[in-house]
């Protein structure tokens, strides 16, 4: 069905003034929404009142019920978990010890998926690279019996991109330690502070491959190991690394703000309920969770879209995308008319990315005019991205990406310092604002409804 908005905004774009360019539905929401407290009320909330959240804990699960206590106290329709199994991993102890030749206390924590050390921890031999290229490119005979140390400093980028090369010695730096015949890996944390805060996150074993100790030193600790090394005499380390995996159950909370068209495909936004357990998962991913819903029931304040609008708090993206591969088994064949994902922080958004097909490339330029008096530039109109819905994605369903700005996302990633204060309330509600806009650009038109009170 044609959008109303999208033909006014391309029959507007020869007129010299930006504000003349937009419907005025739309850049009112857009406009209003800069003063939005619903997104800080339910990150407030949500840090606060849950804390952190590791997938398929009971903390997760008490976020679930949060959740749709809060989703339906705000109005929101069809509120609803649906859960999906999934092997849990938990930390317990962690201390990383250098007994020799200068005996010290480093900061580490285990990475995802880890195998248990013995509750004493286990001592080794430590030997050292620069980075993951040069571990991988090192004889099997250099690495067995020791534990393996792997820095590869990562540079600030404003879009995050050096998080995916950066982030080898991490991701496949354990699966290659463990077919050397090392005993454990520890690498420099994949961020970007300098706080003595390690940095937690994800890997998973490659197929066959068993499962060793693998943990994160803080990048203040790296850097001191590093010059230990460097001294030439052999260093010996004590590492505990507790943890246990067990079986148990996450899920995606769904609620949604029905479109008069019940047949018309819909728009999904959404962020990831779950966090690491180090920090109170405020910038990831409270804050997406609570720009997203904050700009649906901004559009169900002003009426009732011509789509339905569908908000998924996903369940255990950290430790694998497992509720965006749930999503798309149990929802993948629905028609989506666009989706999109909040998960990088809190600071403003900057640029503007969709892939909506050839045939829909007007509409990402209407998306582009709405949100330029946002200070949003315009990015590409073939791509989009987000992670629980990278399965959709990569399916074929059509997206738009909103980008914060990464510069210090990587300062709290996945640390301790990931809590509340992190988060400033002017950029959060330019957000919301930024989500308003799009979802009224693309909602195909809103009809007032006869005014009623609203509900927190």
């Amino acid at each position: 069905m044609r959008n109303p908005f999208i033909a006014a905004l391309l029959l507007a774009t020869a007129a010299p003034a930006l504000s003349q360019a937009v419907p005025p539905q739309v850049s009112g929401l857009r406009d209003a929404a800069l003063k939005d407290d619903y997104a800080w009320d339910i990150v407030e909330g949500l840090t606060t009142e849950v804390g952190q959240r590791m997938a398929g804990t009971e903390a997760e699960a008490r976020a679930r019920d949060w959740a749709v206590r809060k989703l339906t106290a705000m109005g929101f329709s069809n509120v609803r978990i649906e859960p999906f199994d999934m092997p849990v991993w938990t930390r317990g102890r962690e201390a990383a010890e250098i007994l020799g030749p200068f005996p010290q206390k480093m900061v580490v924590t285990a990475l995802g998926n880890s195998a248990s050390t013995p509750g004493e921890g286990i001592t080794g031999e430590v030997v050292g690279f620069n980075s993951e290229a040069e571990f991988e490119a090192a004889p099997a005979e250099t690495v067995r019996g020791k534990i393996v140390f792997v820095s590869h400093a990562m540079p600030r980028t404003q879009d995050g991109s050096s998080y995916g090369y950066f982030g080898a010695p991490r991701r496949q730096g354990p699966s290659v330690a463990s077919r050397k015949g090392a005993i454990a890996i520890i690498v420099r944390s994949i961020g970007t502070d300098y706080h003595r805060n390690p940095h937690a996150g994800v890997q998973r074993f490659e197929d066959g491959v068993k499962p060793i100790p693998a943990g994160a030193l803080s990048i203040p600790d790296a850097e001191q190991l590093q010059r230990i090394l460097k001294r030439g005499k052999p260093v010996t380390m004590r590492l505990t690394l507790v943890s246990q995996v067990t079986q148990g159950k996450s899920g995606n909370v769904i609620a949604e703000v029905p479109g008069r068209d019940s047949k018309a495909p819909i728009l999904l936004v959404g962020g990831h309920l779950d966090s690491w357990d180090l920090g109170t998962g405020a910038i990831d991913d409270a804050s997406g969770v609570a720009i997203t819903t904050a700009a649906a029931k901004r559009i169900m304040d002003a009426g009732k879209p011509l789509r339905t609008i569908r908000v998924v708090w996903f369940g255990a993206e950290e430790v694998g995308l497992f509720g965006g591969f749930d999503y798309q088994k149990k929802h993948g064949s629905e028609p989506h008319y666009a989706i999109a994902e909040s998960d990088f922080g809190a600071d403003r958004i900057w640029k503007v990315d969709s892939k909506l097909g050839k045939d829909r490339e007007a509409e990402g330029k209407a998306l582009q005019l709405a949100l330029s008096p946002l200070g949003i530039v315009p990015g590409s109109l073939d791509k989009a991205d987000g992670s629980d819905i990278e399965p959709l994605l990569n399916a074929g369903m059509p997206g738009v990406g909103l980008s914060q700005d990464g510069t210090h996302y990587f300062d709290l990633h996945h640390t301790p310092d990931d809590t509340l204060d992190k988060i400033d309330p002017e950029a959060l509600r330019q957000n919301v604002a930024a989500y308003t806009a799009m979802l009224a650009t693309l909602s195909g038109g809103i009809e007032p409804e006869p005014k009623r009170g609203k509900r927190r």
